[in-house]
Formats: C-alpha cells, structure tokens, sequence
C-alpha cells in the first residue's frame, strides 16, 4: 500500500505523476499531477488510494470525487493533461506521455523542487528534477492520486468519444484492442482519433487502402 515515504526523501514541494492510456489504440494519453500541500486529508483518502488498476471502477469513482473536494479546500493541487493521437503518432508515444505529465504539472499551476515518475524512464528535458519509480503508483499517496485521476478523466473522456463514434465499444474498452473494437474498425474504418502509428491500425490502414 502507497504511503508518504517517497515524498519525505525530497524537500520542498514533491508532485507525483501518471498517465493512462499507453496502450489502447485510440484517444490521447492522459495524465495526473497531485501535490499534498497539507495532509490533513480526508481519512477514506489515504485508507483506499492504491494503483488505479487495482480498484473498482466505483471506488475509482469516489476517489476522484474526493481528490476534487480537498482540491477545492486547498489541502491538495491537481492537474490533468493530455496529448493527442496526432501527437502520439508525431512524437512517439513515450514523449507523448511525458509531455502530457509536463501539462498536467501546469495545469497544477505549481513549481515542484521534486517530480516522483510512475515507471522506469525519466524525461529528458524535462524542465524539472524528476525520479522514476517502479510501480510507484502503489508505493507513493502522490503517484497513487495522479493514477486515479488520469484514469478515472481519461474514462470519461472514452465514454464521451463512443457517443460520436458508436461501434466501437469505447465505453466499455477505453480504447483497447478488444473484439468489438476490431469488429467496429472492420466495418466503419479508422477515425480521426485512432493512432495511426500504432501496428494494429496501419494494418486497418492498408486494407483501406487497398480496398479503395
């Protein structure tokens, strides 16, 4: 379980940073920064946060309510950032994380001396002091919170994509390769928001191709 060992190694302000949204085809990458300003916090808080992916959506849910609440109080600073499928296909999807983490710290409206990684790559040029750590997301209360917030905002984000996009099966796979997803790209085609340099979608892309 997360804990605040990792931010008592730094002095200063330490923010903690993750994305969601490697993997799936389509959409952007999404990213989390939160500061504990103060740690007087709301107890359900610290009891639950734990890897994103390890919780249910419900408790995803609550959490994500709770971090906007002891934002609004000032107890915390968050941010959410995001780049685009087109800059995932231009720059890579790695840099496409790592500046999406770059926006969310600014969206944070914050100057962290410290900025702990989910992960096992640290940005280069980065513009601030950065750590990677490994599955921080269940070792740091900051990393643990950024997670949630970008998977829980990026989900949304999905949800909202499948109402322009029906056939797909956004809501329910976020994006992913799943079967409906495959079946959606076999008979309705690659949409603007699908990541062109991903192998999956430029073989959709040549059979387009090759059928027109």
């Amino acid at each position: 379980m997360p804990d605040f060992a990792l931010e008592d190694e730094f002095d200063g302000v330490v923010a903690g940073v993750d994305e969601a949204g490697r993997g799936p085809w389509v959409g952007p990458v999404v990213a989390g920064c939160v500061v504990f300003a103060n740690r007087n916090v709301h107890p359900f808080l610290l009891d639950n946060l734990n890897d994103s992916k390890k919780l249910s959506k419900k408790k995803r849910e609550q959490l994500f309510q709770l971090l906007q609440d002891e934002a609004q109080q000032g107890h915390i600073k968050i941010g959410i950032g995001q780049a685009s499928a087109q800059e995932i296909d231009d720059i890579n999807i790695l840099n496409a994380s790592f500046l999406a983490m770059k926006r969310a710290i600014e969206a944070a409206r914050i100057k962290p001396d410290m900025v702990l990684v989910d992960g096992n790559r640290e940005p280069k040029n980065f513009g601030y002091s950065t750590k990677a750590i490994i599955k921080g997301d269940a070792k740091s209360y900051s990393i643990s919170a950024a997670s949630i917030l970008a998977k829980v905002y990026r989900d949304r984000l999905m949800e909202k994509m499948a109402l322009q996009y029906p056939g797909y099966g956004f809501e329910k796979n976020a994006g992913y390769g799943t079967k409906t997803h495959i079946e959606g790209l076999k008979n309705r085609g690659v949409t603007p928001e699908h990541r062109k340099s991903y192998a999956p979608i430029k073989e959709f892309l040549k059979l387009d191709n090759s059928e027109a």
